[in-house]
């Protein structure tokens, strides 16, 4: 594997899984889901299912979509610069909530709706999180390897 395409096929995989969850949720499955979910895990009133799992299913399905055009070394022109346009944004706003979400909880700067389990909160600060954290870097690493054409050495300052 390419050095260049490395962290594409990891934010691929990345959106894939996530995806994969979601749909897993989204056909019945419930293992997780109170934990992430909470109490909307139980209801799961019609506009959760469509749009919190299946639709969040979906737009991860378009980010493998997107972290593997990232993957590709040979992408050029218009397509590389939406790709890369759209690659850094993803990872920013994966970032963003992770880091921001992680933040607010460990600061208690906000209190926590009585409908908030400790357990969703342990789960949040311990998995959650960091998974979208890990997917924000992935999705950053690829863009930023996405710009050199395979086989490609970075330079030697930034090898060391």
């Amino acid at each position: 594997m390419e050095p260049s395409t490395w962290w594409g096929r990891v934010a691929c995989s990345w959106a894939a899984a996530f995806a994969g969850l979601h749909f897993y949720w989204a056909a019945g499955g419930d293992e997780g889901l109170s934990v992430s979910a909470g109490p909307l895990a139980a209801e799961r009133p019609l506009w959760f299912v469509v749009a919190g799992l299946w639709g969040v299913g979906g737009l991860c399905l378009l980010g493998a979509l997107l972290a593997w055009l990232l993957a590709r070394p040979g992408l050029r022109g218009v397509p590389a610069l939406l790709a890369r346009w759209l690659g850094r944004g993803v990872g920013a706003l994966l970032l963003a909530r992770g880091i921001g979400v992680e933040v607010l909880l460990l600061t208690d700067t906000t209190p926590l709706d009585t409908a908030v389990s400790a357990g969703q909160r342990a789960w949040t600060l311990a998995l959650w999180n960091p998974w979208f954290i890990a997917g924000g870097l992935a999705f950053g690493l690829a863009t930023r390897r996405s710009r050199r054409p395979a086989g490609a050495e970075p330079p030697l300052a930034s090898r060391r």
